[in-house]
Order: C-alpha cells, then sequence, then structure tokens
C-alpha cells in the first residue's frame, strides 16, 4: 500500500468484554462501531476487511459474519481508501440544497443517473459528488456508491442526500431502514384517481415475466406502500368525456422499494405520464382551441416520467435537530402543469 493510500486508510479496533460472550460478529462490530451501518460493516467482512488480532500473534481474517465473539478478544477493521476513485470525479454541475461537513443534499436534475452500473459507467451523480467533496471527504459506503444511502430514478428529479462521514451513513441509511424520512413527491398522471386521498399498498418484487420492471406481486416480494393525495384534476368532462384526461397529486413514501410510486400509480389504473416503463403511449386527441391541443400534446410527448421528489426531511446525524427541504418543480414540469391548467379554464 503506497503512503497516499495508507493515510487515506481508518484503522479501527474493539475489545471485547465479558458481556459480548457468544455474540456474532457483525452484532458485536456494530455495538462496538456505531459510526458504520450494519450494510457497511458486511461489505468489509466480505471484503476481508475485518481481523482477529490476538496480542503478540499474527493478525487472522474474519469473514464470517456468524462467527462467535470471546472475551478479551480484539478486533481490528480495516477500511480501505476511497481513492483512487473509482468511479473518478467529474465536474459536472450539482444543484447543492444544503451542505456540511456530515453530508450534501442535491436537487437532482432528470436524466441524471445516481451511480454508476451497467450502461452508466460515468457521468453520473457519483462522479460529481467525487469531484464536488473530493474523495477524501466522501470516502464512504464502498468504492462503487460512495454516500450514497437513497437512489432516484434517472428521469426522476428532486431532493436526494448523501453522506460524508460513517457516522451520517449509519445515521441516514438507519432512519430510511425505520422510515422516518419524510418524503414528498409530485407526480402528474393520466386521468385522475376516483379518491381524492387514500393508501396503496401492496408486495413489490420483480415481474416474472421481465425482470427489468417491478411489479404488484400477490405472494412474495416486499411490502410496499404509499399515501396519495390529489391536488388538482385537468379537463373539463364536455372537453374529453366523463373522466379528467390528468391530474396533479402528491405521494408520500411509507416504504422505499424500486420504481414504489410508478407501480403503485400503474396499479391503480393511472400511471405517470411519460413513464415510458409502466404508462403506455398516448394519442394526443384533438384540441377545440391551440391552448387545449398544446397540453394533450405536451402531455402525449412528455420524455420522461413526471414525477418530482419535492421535500425531503430527516434528522441531522450530529447536529440533533430535524432538517426539511423543498425544491421547485423543474422547468418542464412546470411547463407541463401550465399546460394542463389551461384545460380547466372555461
Amino acid at each position: 500500500m503506497s503512503d497516499k493510500q495508507n493515510s487515506l486508510t481508518d484503522r479501527r479496533t474493539a475489545l471485547a468484554g465479558d458481556d459480548h460472550a457468544g455474540w456474532r460478529l457483525d452484532r458485536f462490530l456494530a455495538a462496538s462501531l456505531p459510526d458504520f451501518s450494519r450494510s457497511r460493516l458486511q461489505q468489509l467482512l466480505e471484503g476481508a476487511a475485518v481481523f482477529l488480532a490476538p496480542e503478540g500473534q499474527q493478525n487472522r481474517t474474519i469473514k464470517d459474519a456468524n462467527h462467535r465473539v470471546k472475551p478479551g478478544e480484539t478486533y481490528l477493521v480495516i477500511v480501505p481508501p476511497t481513492l483512487p476513485a473509482t468511479p473518478q470525479g467529474q465536474d459536472i454541475p450539482l444543484e447543492v440544497i444544503y451542505e456540511d461537513k456530515d453530508l450534501i443534499v442535491i436537487n437532482k436534475p432528470a436524466g441524471l443517473v445516481v451511480h454508476p452500473a451497467a450502461g452508466n459507467p460515468d457521468g453520473t451523480l457519483v462522479n460529481a459528488l467525487i469531484a464536488h467533496c473530493g474523495a477524501r471527504n466522501l470516502a464512504i459506503g464502498g468504492e462503487a456508491r460512495p454516500g450514497i444511502v437513497h437512489r432516484l430514478d434517472k428521469d426522476t428529479s428532486g431532493l436526494l442526500v448523501a453522506a460524508k462521514t460513517e457516522r451520517a451513513m449509519a445515521s441516514l441509511a438507519k432512519q430510511f431502514a425505520n422510515h422516518t424520512i419524510e418524503r414528498a413527491y409530485n407526480a402528474v398522471v393520466w386521468g385522475s384517481p376516483r379518491d381524492a386521498t387514500g393508501l396503496i399498498e401492496s408486495q413489490i418484487g420483480r415481474s416474472p415475466f421481465d425482470r427489468k420492471r417491478m411489479t404488484v406481486l400477490r405472494a412474495g416480494g416486499k411490502r410496499a406502500a404509499t399515501r396519495y393525495k390529489v391536488i388538482e384534476k385537468f379537463g373539463a368532462p364536455n372537453l374529453i368525456g366523463s373522466r379528467p384526461f390528468a391530474a396533479l397529486i402528491e405521494c408520500r413514501l411509507e416504504t422505499g422499494r424500486t420504481h414504489q410510486i410508478r407501480v403503485h400509480l400503474t396499479h391503480l389504473g393511472h400511471p405517470l405520464i411519460g413513464d415510458p416503463q409502466y404508462g403506455r403511449s398516448r394519442t394526443a386527441p384533438r384540441g377545440k382551441s391551440d391552448a387545449e391541443t398544446h397540453a394533450f400534446t405536451l402531455a402525449a410527448d412528455f420524455p420522461r416520467q413526471a414525477l418530482h421528489a419535492f421535500v425531503l426531511g430527516f434528522q441531522h446525524p450530529s447536529l440533533h435537530k430535524s432538517l426539511r427541504f423543498e425544491a421547485p418543480w423543474p422547468a418542464d414540469f412546470a411547463e407541463l402543469v401550465a399546460a394542463l391548467k389551461g384545460l380547466n379554464k372555461p
């Protein structure tokens, strides 16, 4: 290991007491090193970064989370550096809403992938964060996804928080796991739910017919719950039949499953406008005026799912106070809503 890499390596030790006798190693490490999340400790175990360090003897690598701890044992955890950064930092503009030594809140634009993956090796939010924060200040959570606690889909815009310390990572991960994070989204859907408010609750998992899609399952999957509220309906019945053409709704997540809002609204019968994966292409009806035609065409041709994460609230990991942020609609979303509002004018 080079001097530069060694200077970035974080070494932690944990001494087992009598009350730790028989504990699983992952439980003992989580209790002894509260700055690290359980998932991060599991990564370190699997990555051969945890050692039993007997006094005067050579360290022995321990990879089994179920390894039983004995009193008097000392364990060494060597957190590898993120440098050389994989992925590399890239100068990608970021709209920073809030930043301190522990975390950073970003208003992510539509079209920006959160972290590198197959088909998107770079040009992601992670690349931008590494360049903005510096790898030394974002050297947590593993090389592929440093600082990433949660995600937004590529074409969903809005608020996202990333951690800059292990303590912040563990705290935020726990809050997400306990569903105590406040997350609210605005969405524009085809038609409108019959009820003005409601709870969509189901099991969500991979579609047995298309592994790239999530779906509501009768058995298996994970519990998912989304609360929604209709904010405004668009389209007078005499223009386009007995049902509204579209609606602006607010969704609040009680759980955080992959594509949850998109899957739930599709299951409800009102997929997101512009959703290429869960919606279907629509042909714009002919309007009675230029404004109507513009609104119908804009909705039919909207190039992404009309979904924006406009509220994010959480407990700060070290300041011990609640933080809450709101992000205005991006220009394309605002233009769509404004055009649809024109359908309600006499």
